[in-house]
């Protein structure tokens, strides 16, 4: 059994069991969250897509913890300038372990 979820402006295809990373949540570690934007559900043979979300569905998860992805480097230049400028970015997750689908 396997569902399709929206978080942070992505989708994500999730089992239970399965441990995902998603866009910062407001949630402590420890704690249970569940997403209601589940947009399909499929359980062996039998298989709902919502329009936009299938009505009655959700996906519980619980919250592991927080944490920082690695720097992405933004580099810019002009040649023949002597223009150079580096920045770094770290985008924040939140990891999620996937306990129980119910669609």
């Amino acid at each position: 059994m396997y569902a399709i979820i929206e978080t942070g402006g992505k989708q994500y295809k999730v089992s239970e069991g399965d441990i995902i990373t998603v866009e910062k949540l407001s949630v402590e570690a420890g704690s249970e969250y569940t997403f209601e934007n589940v947009l399909a559900v499929c359980d062996g043979d039998k298989m709902s897509f919502g329009a936009p979300t299938v009505s009655g569905a959700s996906v519980k998860a619980s919250v592991i913890g927080d944490g920082k992805a690695k720097k992405v480097i933004i580099y810019k230049y002009k040649p023949k300038k002597g223009f150079h400028k580096k920045n770094g970015h770290r985008q924040p997750f939140t990891k999620l372990k996937i306990e129980k689908i119910n669609g």
